[in-house]
């Protein structure tokens, strides 16, 4: 089966597709986890990639959409995955229904995940990441041991440019304009699926639990 995880950023869809991704065994596969491996590496893709990301801009569809759609072609997305992060405009969307109807495929849900702005400001402005093994911390709830260095390998976090919190509300507002059509065009094809996020993780997680498992027992059409 296959679903899109859909969201503003720091809305804690990705922690909600890790979770779901281990819970229901189905591969989890997310554009900003793609595009920081191309920047590390200093792919073409990486590099062109972080001039937007550093300013807080969506990268353009020429860049994302080729990386994803390689992706999801491997043989270990045969059976499914939880995409998480694209599509992010109306264009990425229709790209993806066009390849996987090609393969005899389609989306089968998209969980639109929502929060107050205060909400998500907060989420994004805490995070931390590890300079050497990208191990994820957030100040207020996955701090560190010691602070500012990695529980894992010793070395030292940081704040991505993009996650601070003047950079965080130009991010929220580019995502607002380029995402209006993209909600639209999955109501209209009655595959969205509203998912209120202000609350805990654990609690999130309950509500997207319980609506999988309608759908996956036939209760939802």
């Amino acid at each position: 089966m296959r679903f899109v995880f859909l969201g503003p950023p720091g809305v804690g869809k990705g922690t909600q597709a890790e979770n779901v991704s281990i819970q229901k065994n189905i591969p989890h596969v997310s554009s900003g986890n793609l595009l920081r491996v191309a920047i590390k590496s200093g792919s073409e893709i990486g590099i062109k990639a972080k001039v937007f990301i550093d300013k807080g801009l969506l990268v353009p569809d020429s860049l994302i959409v080729s990386m994803v759609v390689d992706e999801i072609g491997l043989s270990r997305y045969r059976s499914g995955f939880i995409l998480d992060g694209f599509p992010r405009n109306l264009l990425q969307a229709e790209i993806l229904d066009s390849t996987l109807d090609e393969q005899d495929k389609k989306i089968d849900k998209v969980f639109y995940f929502t929060a107050s702005e205060e909400v998500i400001i907060e989420r994004i402005a805490g995070r931390r990441i590890c300079t050497s093994c990208d191990m994820h911390f957030h100040q207020l709830y996955k701090p560190p041991l010691k602070e500012n260095i990695c529980d894992k390998c010793g070395s030292n976090i940081f704040q991505r440019k993009d996650d601070n919190p003047e950079t965080v509300l130009v991010r929220l507002k580019v995502y607002h304009e380029q995402t209006e059509d993209l909600i639209e065009y999955y109501k209209r094809n009655k595959k969205l699926i509203e998912i209120n996020c202000n609350g805990s993780v654990s609690e999130i997680n309950e509500k997207i639990l319980s609506v999988f498992d309608s759908f996956v027992n036939g209760k939802m059409r």
